[in-house]
């Protein structure tokens, strides 16, 4: 399986990012491209630590998580569309420097090279293998970047 901790799957994370742009139109959801780019910075920054954050399981996710993220990380399945993004990962403006945005992303996708963020618990999946982090973090770019065509 396809994860972002292998420089394969890293190199093409990054061409398919590379072919966004201002005027990419999504297939499906609401967000446009800047929304897209900004919702992937924010939640990488969750998933590498960046800027503290804090790591708390919901209830829900105590109860039925585990049993998604098995179902998430078993195969090379993708994420199916208009999956629900977390409140906290939804970027309130509607326009920006998308190319500013891009470039952001290249450098999270990068720094998943070196991931040794321990502290790191899914809101709804609770604690997840670091093989697990890296199949779930490709496959949720890979769905944002199908989202956007690329």
């Amino acid at each position: 399986m396809k994860t972002v901790f292998d420089p394969g799957p890293r190199q093409e994370l990054a061409a398919r990012v590379a072919l966004l742009s201002a005027d990419s139109k999504a297939r499906w959801g609401k967000m446009n491209a800047y929304r897209m780019l900004r919702h992937c910075n924010t939640w990488s920054e969750w998933v590498l630590g960046i800027g503290a954050p804090t790591y708390r399981q919901t209830l829900l996710g105590k109860i039925f998580g585990k049993m998604a993220l098995r179902s998430n990380t078993k195969d090379d399945r993708p994420i199916g569309r208009n999956m629900p993004a977390g409140k906290a990962f939804l970027a309130t403006e509607r326009e920006g420097d998308v190319a500013a945005e891009q470039t952001k992303w290249l450098q999270h996708i990068d720094g998943f090279r070196h991931f040794a963020n321990e502290r790191f618990i899914h809101d709804f999946f609770g604690k997840m293998s670091k093989e697990q982090i890296g199949i779930f973090v490709y496959k949720h770019f890979d769905h944002h970047l199908r989202q956007f065509g690329v």
